[in-house]
This record gives structure tokens, sequence and C-alpha cells, in this order.
């Protein structure tokens, strides 16, 4: 009779000795520390007094770069919202009906703040075509209002990016609001020279030019987004794992004759399940086997949770689930 081993290992195992790392893409399930919460809030709200800033001085200066960098800040708003919600969710226990409990909200996340964004690039990209169509006098985009309003978004952006830094080596969302951050810093400093190229020239055309640039790069960003996003949505193996490399080891534990039915797939962000049958003809039930195999594939994979069914490999009870195409 097959014997089933399921483990949740939650990093306590031997001692805990591996609660605190991270193993790539695929790595531990992490719930940042509530310490960070207070660092979504205040990146969240100074994020969003900012965009109501561009949109005010960037509708008085004519600036469309002003307007396209208060888009891009809107989403980066929506996104700490979005990140913090699918982290709070992200902290709630299992229940009889979400028996996986809501860490796949991550995933969700950030599929919505892609299209959310890759909206507003669109309305960037139409707005600037037109102003370029039509032409622009001479000195109608105020290039010193751009220059000020664009230095306060390097600032802005500077110091949500700085909340974000002690977390970013130990979890990979805070990392990803981290890089993001100190991208959209980069950007407003663009948007500060094109506003000094501005004043000193009065190259008024540069400012919907320079609103293309951005809305191309928030396009490039934001694309590699929504790809990572669907791909975790529909279950592929998350970056940083080599399934091959996990069924060699998996071949290669003591006993085992054969591997079939391999699942290697995301919970969220950064959770990641296995299931596997491992045929181990004679080997009956050896909890210290299976303890040791789940411990490995955290350790070596940042595989979390893996369930693993054990088979004696009886031809007279073939397991139905054993050829590759079968799923």
């Amino acid at each position: 009779m097959p014997h089933h081993h399921h483990d949740h290992d939650d990093g306590h195992h031997r001692g805990g000795s591996h609660a605190g790392h991270s193993h790539g893409a695929g790595g531990h399930h992490h719930s940042p520390p509530a310490g960070f919460d207070r660092a979504f809030a205040l990146g969240a709200a100074l994020n969003a007094g900012f965009v109501g800033a561009e949109v005010v001085f960037g509708l008085a200066a004519h600036s469309v770069a002003l307007l396209a960098d208060a888009v891009h800040n809107l989403g980066d708003v929506l996104g700490l919202l979005l990140a913090w919600g699918a982290v709070c969710l992200g902290r709630r226990s299992p229940t009889r009906h979400r028996t996986y409990g809501y860490g796949r909200s991550s995933i969700l996340a950030s599929v919505t703040n892609a299209v959310i964004l890759l909206v507003g690039v669109g309305g960037i990209a139409v707005e600037a075509v037109r102003r370029l169509a039509q032409g622009i006098p001479p000195g109608e985009v105020g290039g010193k209002t751009v220059m000020i309003v664009a230095a306060v978004g390097i600032l802005v952006n500077g110091a949500t990016a700085l909340l974000f830094a002690r977390g970013r080596h130990g979890d990979l969302n805070l990392k990803g609001a981290f890089l993001h951050m100190a991208a959209d810093a980069a950007v407003s400093l663009g948007v500060v020279v094109s506003g000094f190229v501005i004043l000193l020239t009065g190259w008024a055309w540069l400012d919907p030019v320079v609103s293309l640039g951005i809305a191309a790069l928030i396009l490039v960003s934001t694309w590699g987004l929504l790809k990572d996003g669907l791909n975790l949505a529909l279950d592929k193996v998350p970056e940083g794992i080599d399934a091959l490399e996990v069924q060699n080891f998996l071949a290669g534990l003591p006993g085992v004759e054969e591997v079939h039915d391999l699942h290697i797939w995301p919970l969220s962000t950064t959770g990641t399940a296995l299931t596997a049958h491992l045929v181990r003809p004679a080997a009956g039930t050896d909890d210290g086997f299976t303890q040791s195999a789940c411990y490995e594939l955290k350790a070596r994979f940042g595989i979390g949770h893996a369930t693993l069914q054990i088979e004696n490999g009886d031809p007279e009870h073939a397991c139905k689930l054993a050829p590759s195409h079968v799923i």
C-alpha cells in the first residue's frame, strides 16, 4: 500500500538553521515583518501626495513629461498598495475552504498592477504623439516648474527606496519595491534634465519626446512584470528552479528506482510547492527518508512545501499517473 508523506516545512526543521536563508526566485515563503507595514504605508502616502502635485503643476506648466511621470507614480502607489494587501492576505492562516491560504493574491496583485500600468502607458503615448503632431509653441512648457517638481520626485522616490533597503536582501517582494523606487528616482532625474534643456533652449518639443521615453521605459519593465505574473498564474516552474535538477536529485535518493508525476508550481510570488511519486521497492514507511528529502528540497531549491508519495513499484498495481504525458 502506498505511503503518503506531506511536509509543509516552516523553517524550524532540524533546529531551524535555514529559516532565514533565501534560495533564488523560488525561495522560502517569507512574509515581510510587521515593521515593513509602516514602510508600505509611508511609501504609498508619499507617492500619492507627489502624484497630486505632479498633476497640478504638470497641467499648469503644459508638461506631458510631468503628467507621464504622474501616471508612472500612480502606478507605484497602486503597486505598493497591492503588494501590501497581498502581504497582509498572505499572513492569514489556511481555512477549510482555502487550504492554501491567500498566498496567490501576491500573483494576482502583480498581474493587476501590470495591466493598470500598461493602460496608463497607452494614455501617455497618445497624448505625447498628439502634441508632437500639433506642434508646441516655444516657451509653452514651463521648464523651471518641470525641473522643481521632478527634483522633488527624486527625493520622494529615493526616500521610499530607502524604506525598503533594509529588507531587500531577505525578501523578494521588498527587493522588488526597492528596485522599482530606485529606478523611478532615475526617471525623475531624466525629467529634471529635460526641464533644464527646455529652460536653456526653449525646445518645448523635448517635453513630449521625454514623455515617450518614460512610456517606453515603463512598457519594458511592465511587460516583464506582466509576463512573470502570468507565468506564475499558469503554474510555470518558478524562475531559479531547474525541474530536471530536482528530478535528478530525487532519482539519486537512497533506494529510489524511478521518479514520476513530478510537479513544481508557485503557491505565491515567494513560496513553491512540489509533488512527486518515488518508486522505492520494499522500503516500507520511513519518516527519516521523507523528512530528509523535504529538508534537502528546501535547502537546495527553495521548495518549502513538498509532498512525496512512496510506491513499491508493484506491476499489478501500476500507478496510472506514471506516463509523463498524464497529468
